[in-house]
């Protein structure tokens, strides 16, 4: 049973990731209930937090990204607070919260409409498992933990799932925060990298996906199920994007970590969503057209006002690589 059950699974393939490779470049926005990497909990009237979901102006984010020649746009859907930009049946199903933290407006089908109708894509942000900061939503996903997580698997493979289904084509990727446990998610069974991977592709089998690893130079892929490198790097940007045996090798690397396309995700100023920036506009030129000239892409992160606009501080910046990338 077990050989006819493996014999049966279509081997996997991975996502083309041309159009990544072709952009060279892109920008990340958190818009969070809370601020990046926050553990303590959100003490947030749900209805506040509509009320902010509904002022972000994504007609008014979608043509500043195309005025600066912005290619694609990762938007979190949430983080560690419990609060999500998008409504969730099942999500809301498990963890029992009323009145409920998923956002009564679709704001990822909202900004997907306006940006597509500018040419520029859109990607999405999740971390790979339950809000590390709100106990209640928490304790309901995990259920009872075993070594593979494997209710909590389960549970946030449907919460994933419902997102892309009802978001399908509109939404070309993810990057899923973690899973940092890694050892639970290398399974042969499901739930692995894999099924996880299916629920996230259940509404586009072309959208391309990435598991993060942590901040880990040279950068890598943990799993045959990823389609691009996470990549992630805070303070220092690597100029060695692939771990060889024989350094010397660097100067002709070319495109791909372990099967998956070479992808940096960084901050454009001093931490995630927040500033001022950190470097001259010659660097983060430079470091993206170093990336490219390797075959990868670099997502640079920038804070968000209110509204969903770039903020101020960092306009000059953006309309620099975005003139510099078309050149």
């Amino acid at each position: 049973m077990n050989d006819q059950a493996v014999e049966s699974t279509p081997p996997w393939r991975r996502a083309n990731t041309d159009w990544l490779m072709r952009a060279g470049w892109g920008l990340f926005g958190c818009y969070l209930a809370d601020t990046a990497s926050n553990l303590k909990p959100t003490d947030l009237p749900v209805d506040e937090w509509n009320r902010r979901v509904d002022a972000f102006d994504v007609d008014a984010l979608a043509q500043q990204l195309a005025e600066f020649g912005v290619p694609y746009f990762v938007l979190t859907v949430g983080q560690n607070s419990g609060f999500y930009l998008s409504p969730n049946q099942a999500y809301d199903d498990i963890v029992g919260i009323r009145p409920s933290k998923c956002s009564r407006r679709d704001l990822v089908a909202d900004l997907a409409r306006a940006l597509s109708a500018r040419g520029i894509r859109l990607m999405a942000y999740l971390p790979g498992g339950a809000p590390a900061s709100d106990p209640v939503a928490k304790a309901r996903l995990e259920g009872r933990a075993d070594e593979r997580l494997t209710e909590l698997q389960r549970n946030w493979e449907a919460v994933a799932r419902e997102w892309s289904l009802r978001w399908g084509k509109a939404v070309s990727g993810w990057w899923i925060d973690g899973p940092y446990n890694a050892p639970a998610y290398q399974h042969a069974d499901a739930p692995n990298y894999r099924s996880f991977a299916e629920a996230l592709k259940a509404g586009n089998p072309d959208s391309i996906v990435a598991f993060n690893n942590g901040l880990r130079t040279p950068l890598y892929s943990m799993t045959e199920y990823e389609d691009y490198t996470p990549g992630e790097i805070e303070r220092d940007l690597t100029v060695a994007p692939g771990a060889v045996a024989d350094w010397s090798r660097l100067a002709n690397y070319e495109r791909w970590l372990n099967g998956a396309q070479l992808h940096v995700l960084t901050i454009m100023g001093d931490w995630w969503g927040k500033g001022p920036v950190r470097f001259p506009d010659e660097l983060t030129i430079g470091y993206t057209k170093f990336i490219n000239r390797r075959g990868g892409a670099v997502t640079w992160d920038v804070p968000l006002t209110a509204t969903g606009l770039i903020a101020e501080d960092f306009r000059a910046q953006v309309a620099a690589l975005g003139k510099a990338m078309r050149g």
